[in-house]
């Protein structure tokens, strides 16, 4: 296939999207603390946040319920994918940075070409190192997939190099997307072992329709309310408090 080169910008737009997945995980526990610091002031009031094991595990029986619906929906997407895994891979890291946003598509669409304005659409992905390290995928297992478990909502906001990277695609392809770490995280966040590290992604690009688009959702919902349990927070009483 051909690869192409895209023009670079200095912009940087910070996203909650890729690797908020990734980082959600500290989030919760962000917030988690700042519950338990305030716990003293809200136990003076008997409003300390609490779960009990039988919720907890509800929680957790209902988030793998919706894994095993998502894998079983998404095996048709998973299939065209993981034809393309060979492509991840290690890659010169000083190339990578120099070469400004560099896209490598491997299978074409057939749905509707992305424009860096477009953020409504979904994507499965693999994100890795330039030594190769995965560092998040929709992948089940990293190291061993066997299907997808979940897929990126692009409304959450990108990193810039990953908008431009887009460009151009149309819907049910996969494409190899090489960004530079001006146009990643720069010097505002730690990845892959330093600051300003290069990025490369695997992205299949699919419609933010349902079947996929509802399920998606309740994957999401789902693994929060997992997520806020393990710090003995339930979702659904949070929720209902707002």
């Amino acid at each position: 296939m051909e690869e192409k080169e895209l023009k670079t910008s200095m912009k940087q737009r910070i996203f909650i999207g890729v690797i908020a997945i990734l980082m959600l995980g500290s989030m919760i526990a962000g917030y988690a603390l700042i519950v338990a610091g305030g716990s003293s002031s809200s136990a003076s009031t008997g409003e300390e946040s609490q779960i009990s094991e039988e919720k907890a595990q509800q929680y957790a029986d209902e988030y793998e319920e919706k894994v095993a619906e998502f894998k079983e929906k998404t095996k048709g997407d998973y299939d065209k994918f993981i034809q393309y895994k060979s492509e991840i891979k290690a890659y010169n890291e000083t190339t990578a940075n120099e070469g400004g946003v560099q896209v490598k598509d491997l299978k074409e669409g057939s749905g509707k070409a992305l424009t860096t304005e477009d953020s409504d659409y979904l994507a499965y992905y693999v994100g890795w190192c330039a030594d190769e390290t995965v560092f998040d995928s929709s992948f089940d297992d990293n190291s061993n997939p066997t299907a997808f478990a979940k897929v990126l909502d692009a409304s959450l906001g990108m990193i810039e190099g990953w908008v431009q990277g887009v460009d151009g695609m149309k819907l049910g392809g996969v494409r190899r997307i090489t960004v530079p770490g001006e146009l990643a995280y720069g010097e505002s966040m730690e990845i892959c072992g330093g600051y300003n590290k290069p990025l490369r992604f695997l992205v299949m690009a699919v419609a933010k329709e349902d079947p996929l688009k509802t399920l998606a959702q309740e994957l999401d919902t789902a693994y929060m309310k997992v997520q806020y349990a393990q710090y003995g927070i339930d979702y659904d009483e949070m929720m209902s408090q707002q």
